[in-house]
C-alpha cells in the first residue's frame, strides 16, 4: 500500500522545524549517513551562529496561488515564495488554500532553489487569527530555532 509506506517513511524522520523560506533558500543540500537529503541552514537569532539541519519543516504564509490541476499551492511567508506540491493528498488540505488565506504547512524539503519546495504532509488554516499568527511567526521560528541543540 502506498499510502501506509508514505506515512512510515515520514514517521521516521525528525520532526518538524520551524523555518522561513530565505533559510531553506539560502541554505545547502547535504546527505545524511543513509542518504536521506538534508538542508542545512542557519539559525535565526543572536548569539553563536550554528547551523541546523532540517528535512521535514513547518512553515507559515499567506497562499498567492492553487493549481489545483498541478496539485501545487504557492505561499508567501515574510521572506519571500515557496511552493507546495501534493495539496490535493493531504487531509483537509483543499479547503484552506484559496488566495488570501493564512495557512500553516507541514512537510519534507523536496528542493531549496530557486524557490523552497515542500511535499505537504499536514495543512490547516490559520486564517481566522492571521494577524496574531503572522506578526508571532518570526519570533516563534527564532525561538526554536535557538532552543534546538
Amino acid at each position: 500500500m502506498m499510502g501506509t509506506s508514505f506515512l512510515s517513511a515520514d514517521r521516521a524522520r525528525s520532526p518538524p522545524v520551524k523555518v522561513l523560506s530565505s533559510q531553506l533558500r539560502e541554505g545547502k543540500e547535504s546527505q545524511t549517513a543513509s542518504g536521506k537529503s538534508e538542508y542545512v541552514i542557519r539559525r535565526l537569532g543572536p548569539g553563536e551562529q550554528r547551523s541546523l539541519q532540517v528535512s521535514v519543516v513547518w512553515m507559515q504564509g499567506t497562499v498567492l496561488e492553487v493549481q489545483s490541476d498541478l496539485n501545487t499551492a504557492l505561499i508567501l511567508d515574510e521572506t519571500g515564495n515557496f511552493v507546495v506540491s501534493g495539496i490535493n493528498n493531504v487531509p483537509k488540505g483543499k479547503p484552506c488554500l484559496s488566495p488570501g488565506k493564512y495557512v500553516m504547512v507541514m512537510g519534507v524539503i523536496q528542493s531549496h532553489n530557486p524557490e523552497p519546495l515542500l511535499r505537504a504532509v499536514k495543512m490547516a488554516d490559520l486564517s481566522e487569527n492571521a494577524l496574531i499568527h503572522r506578526k508571532n511567526w518570526i519570533y516563534e521560528v527564532e525561538d526554536l530555532q535557538q532552543i534546538l541543540p
